[in-house]
């Protein structure tokens, strides 16, 4: 009860400067905005370039191409590599990006013959709006991943168009993996025939889906060993070292926020540390008046821990509630090379950005308390 009586009284204290306790708070706030957007973006890295035990699917792509727009194989290659052993099934996919290069809000259309839309595709998406009938019922009908949707303002019947590719929305659908959410799905012979192609000619890549998640590599193998006396031979990946190696400016990227994210915790343990150094001045003879009556350095610490830890949770809160608004309306997506990685907050990395932030403000506060504690009260009445 006295610590809650001490704690009480601290709080008060900061009523006396309010200008600076709010100067405070809001610097703290900005930098952990900045902290939780960072934590996003590193989430958003992981979850599309990680892979894990459960991942069975492989990236067939042209061999020494990067870029969709250069990546050329013949569609007759789905045979072939469905008489590999190993393969489950193999899509082959048409890609068409509005930017290739590194930017945000990247459109990417995906063309996909009709039975494989209904037979691989269909299981992984979940319907919002419309329908896989309305989808295949239209040569120009697209399937727009949630995200995207959500990005552009499109629903069904809206008409569509990027990268000189014209559609119409036939349906709106959710999807585990950030490259489906946002992704506009189209019929593979339209998607040819925009791209001035032939209807059963050329396509980007083979989606390869592998029977036993353990074989990835010996399918991988078997595959590009198949196609590599061919005019166009084939470098197959899984589908998240796939993602790793088109998104290397977009690591790159995310190492680089890392240091950002230094900066932000550093800024929070230099603000915290000062609004207490100042407070302190202001009070340091009536801190000494608490020690004449009793009062222990063990209380007195307490009483200026109080503070930069008020300071640290008023900030946090106030700079994560922001970051996760900003970034939920906001659905940033940046892509390269027609992959797409999400910066989306989520609950367990806004309250890793919050803790550590607090963390900070704690070890901030730490050593002008441990000072004040110390401080004789001959020394703090004479200072006064």
């Amino acid at each position: 009860m006295r610590l809650l009586r001490i704690a009480h009284a601290s709080l008060r204290m900061l009523s006396r400067t309010p200008v600076r306790a709010v100067l405070s708070v809001l610097g703290i706030a900005v930098a952990v905005f900045l902290l939780c957007s960072e934590r996003a973006l590193q989430q958003g890295v992981r979850d599309a370039t990680e892979a894990n035990e459960r991942d069975t699917r492989l990236i067939v792509y042209r061999a020494n191409r990067f870029c969709p727009f250069t990546s050329r194989l013949p569609e007759r290659y789905t045979a072939d590599i469905l008489g590999i052993p190993g393969v489950r099934s193999a899509v082959p996919m048409q890609i068409a990006v509005s930017n290739c290069r590194t930017s945000l809000d990247v459109v990417v259309f995906r063309g996909v013959r009709a039975a494989d839309a209904e037979r691989v595709l269909a299981p992984r998406l979940r319907f919002r709006d419309g329908s896989m009938a309305a989808f295949l019922g239209r040569s120009d009908g697209a399937l727009v991943g949630s995200a995207l949707a959500q990005r552009r303002g499109l629903a069904v019947g809206d008409r569509f168009a990027s990268a000189g590719i014209t559609v119409t929305v036939t349906g709106i659908v959710e999807a585990e993996g950030a490259q489906d959410r946002n992704a506009c799905f189209v019929q593979l012979p339209f998607l040819q025939s925009s791209l001035g192609g032939v209807q059963g000619g050329e396509v980007t890549q083979f989606e390869v889906e592998a029977m036993d998640p353990r074989q990835l590599a010996q399918v991988a193998a078997a595959i590009d060993a198949r196609f590599a006396a061919d005019a166009a031979p084939t470098s197959t990946r899984a589908e998240k070292a796939f993602v790793a190696r088109a998104a290397e400016d977009l690591v790159t990227i995310a190492r680089f926020a890392g240091l950002l994210a230094l900066a932000a915790l550093a800024a929070i343990f230099a603000l915290v540390a000062n609004a207490i150094v100042l407070s302190l001045e202001g009070r340091t003879r009536e801190i000494a008046i608490l020690q004449s009556i009793g009062f222990s350095a063990g209380l007195v610490a307490w009483s200026v821990v109080v503070e930069g830890l008020a300071l640290a949770v008023a900030g946090s809160v106030l700079g994560a509630a922001a970051a996760a608004l900003v970034l939920t309306l906001g659905d940033f997506t940046m892509g390269a090379e027609g992959v797409l990685v999400e910066c989306r907050p989520s609950l367990a990395t806004t309250l890793g950005a919050s803790a550590a932030a607090i963390a900070v403000g704690l070890a901030a506060s730490a050593l002008p308390a441990v000072s004040a504690a110390r401080r004789s009260i001959v020394e703090g009445l004479r200072s006064a």
